[in-house]
């Protein structure tokens, strides 16, 4: 429908109250016209049966007793709904009738038996009529027909229908007036919600819809709104920070690398200073291809192939593939690797998601650890589950730097560690990972003393 929402709810009410409105005129043009001609038949019965004790049966005859006085009755009276009564035979013919019958007389329908009432007509005048049997000792002589008038009755119910065709129309225009007026003051806040997000762009993402009073649906969108431009606020804030630390973060080895050049290009040197330099370059290079291999992780948003497609292997074999590269690490540390595995040790993960999040998590361990330490690798389960438990006895993280972990290049406590390498991708890339997967990676730690970080994978993931 082209109709905008607000001429659309007034629709619809006004369809759903047409359909109620027709149902109740219908009601109450049907229940005044039975309740009318309940009162007509009451009436008409009692006549005719207050006549048939005044009726006198003599042989093959039949004839009203007290005639006389009505027709003295009707001189003195003038009758606004007279009742006319006639007299028949068994055979149709007629025997007597009341003196305001004058010279018409009324017509018998043998079709209804007893005291069924039926409209007709009294040359033109419509009637409403019924007969009663005349019987003498059990037997039918004839038949007293009494009618009465019912002009006025159908003018009731045509004046009734008239009045009521009438109102329909000019109730459903006000109706559909009121229900568009109280249809837009409805929406009212829904037009607030329209123009306040009208105005939000990315240099005002702090703007917020305002809440109504009462809480109800639009107090749910509303908040709902905000709590999307929250989401996407911090969504533009984290991008803007990384893409800030991410140049930076380039900067840094390509400035070097340009520094070194310069050097050697600005004279001639021996074969030793060449060599020295052109190493110092190439760390600078491998540091960069390290940046961007691990950026490109982050940006591919998990465009590597279906877990379920992928390649699984048992945890404790990858646990031992990952340490096995990270020998030198642990070598230099001089630490201590334990594992603890029991039969969960066999729960099958996928190889190449599962690689990069122990590879993370256990490179931090090892990075983080104090010279001599010992790092404690615990591989177990529940019925959800498989979870990889590493624990180990470094350096720690604040407490108020758990929420920021996950960020591109946070480092926690970072000046006071300057001496161990890194760029603040590696729990950002294992969160990414984990989440392709549908595993689970918790941290929790003691400054100066211990962090244990938990991965769990779903048991669906094996």
């Amino acid at each position: 429908m082209k109709l905008d929402f607000k001429n659309r709810i007034a629709l619809y009410y006004l369809m759903a109250t047409s359909v109620i409105s027709i149902l109740a005129f219908v009601f109450i043009y049907f229940m005044v016209k039975d309740t009318m001609y309940d009162s007509l038949d009451h009436s008409l019965s009692y006549e005719a049966r207050k006549h048939l004790s005044e009726i006198a049966v003599v042989a093959d005859t039949i004839y009203f007793t007290h005639k006389k006085e009505w027709e003295e009755t009707e001189h003195r009276e003038v009758q606004i709904n007279p009742v006319f009564l006639q007299l028949m035979d068994t055979e149709g013919q007629i025997m007597d009738k009341s003196p305001n019958l004058k010279e018409d007389h009324l017509v018998m329908n043998h079709a209804f038996s007893g005291d069924t009432h039926y409209n007709t007509q009294l040359k033109d005048r419509p009637i409403r009529q019924t007969q009663i049997d005349i019987k003498q000792e059990g037997t039918v002589k004839g038949y007293i027909v009494a009618a009465i008038p019912i002009e006025s009755s159908l003018m009731v119910l045509s004046n009734l229908s008239r009045t009521l065709l009438g109102l329909f129309p000019l109730t459903m225009v006000m109706l559909f007036l009121i229900s568009r007026y109280l249809a837009g003051k409805s929406i009212r806040p829904i037009s607030a919600i329209i123009h306040t997000t009208g105005r939000i762009t990315k240099n005002n993402l702090g703007e917020r819809v305002p809440l109504p009073t009462q809480k109800d649906e639009l107090y749910d969108l509303s908040t709902s709104i905000n709590g999307l431009l929250n989401r996407i606020e911090e969504a533009l804030e984290r991008e803007k920070q990384f893409t800030s630390d991410a140049s930076h973060e380039l900067r840094t080895p390509l400035s070097t690398l340009r520094g070194t050049l310069e050097i050697l290009v600005r004279k001639e040197r021996n074969i030793s200073e060449y060599e020295e330099n052109i190493r110092k370059s190439l760390v600078e290079v491998d540091r960069m291809s390290e940046i961007v291999e691990q950026l490109l992780f982050l940006a591919r948003n998990g465009q590597a192939s279906d877990p379920s497609l992928q390649q699984t292997v048992a945890l404790a074999v990858l646990v031992d593939e990952v340490l096995s590269r990270q020998h030198k690490a642990i070598k230099a540390k001089q630490l201590r690797i334990s594992m603890e595995s029991n039969s969960w040790g066999n729960f099958e993960v996928p190889y190449y998601y599962g690689s990069v999040i122990l590879e993370n998590i256990l490179g931090n361990a090892i990075k983080y650890s104090h010279m001599d330490g010992r790092v404690v690798i615990e591989l177990n389960g529940d019925p959800a589950g498989c979870y990889c438990l590493v624990t180990d006895q470094g350096v720690g993280i604040k407490a108020e730097d758990l929420d920021h972990i996950y960020y591109p290049f946070f480092r926690s406590d970072y000046l006071k560690h300057k001496q161990i390498k890194g760029l603040g991708l590696g729990l950002s890339i294992a969160r990414k990972a984990a989440l392709a997967i549908g595993a689970k990676i918790t941290i929790d730690s003691e400054l100066g003393n211990w962090t244990a970080v938990r991965v769990s994978f779903d048991q669906k993931v094996s």
